[in-house]
């Protein structure tokens, strides 16, 4: 009888210890997807942040009033600037270089203005955006704008990165386009 009480007790430990394990487990688990899923939100901040960026730099260059002072949008700005030779260079989101910088805080757009001014584009977390333009080549227009304006009109064609970071986050997002705008013929 005093040897079946022991084995109980040691199976008894044994099921104890087994609980134990598995709810260790379970907290380790569900510690690690709350510190995946915190990542991703994080990630996706950045994402936003680095799109937003793509989209100052369009709402800019398609500012009328802008255009027509003396401040320039970020195009025609890039376009003073040397031109950018993408097969022997690289636009960083970490190097001011000569690219025409512009930024987004969490004041949003606004019409007439240069969005110069660093500032937080999100202040919780805090997150960064910021985009870099580069001028890439003038060339003949190809498809059907060909027609618009025969020799006089041709393409500039620009390079623009969207940047996005996280504060306390040592990576930096970012999303590349190229845009082509028609315009008079260099001679």
């Amino acid at each position: 009888m005093r040897r079946q009480k022991g084995l109980v007790l040691v199976l008894a430990l044994l099921v104890l210890i087994s609980v134990t394990i598995l709810g260790v487990s379970a907290v380790s688990s569900s510690l690690l997807q709350s510190k995946m899923a915190v990542s991703m939100q994080q990630n996706g901040l950045a994402f936003d942040a680095a799109e937003a960026a793509l989209s100052g730099v369009m709402f800019e260059a398609e500012d009328e009033l802008l255009l027509a002072s003396n401040n320039l949008d970020p195009l025609t700005e890039a376009r003073q600037g040397n031109e950018y030779d993408p097969t022997i260079q690289d636009m960083s989101c970490h190097d001011d270089e000569a690219w025409t910088t512009r930024h987004l805080t969490s004041n949003g757009l606004d019409k007439n203005t240069q969005h110069l001014a660093a500032g937080k584009y999100h202040t919780i977390p805090a997150t960064e955006s910021w985009s870099r333009t580069a001028f890439v080549r003038e060339q003949a227009c190809r498809g059907s704008s060909n027609v618009v304006g025969g020799n006089s009109i041709n393409c500039h064609v620009f390079v623009i990165r969207g940047c996005g970071r996280v504060s306390g986050r040592s990576s930096i997002t970012a999303n590349t386009m190229t845009a082509s705008v028609f315009a008079p013929a260099s001679q």
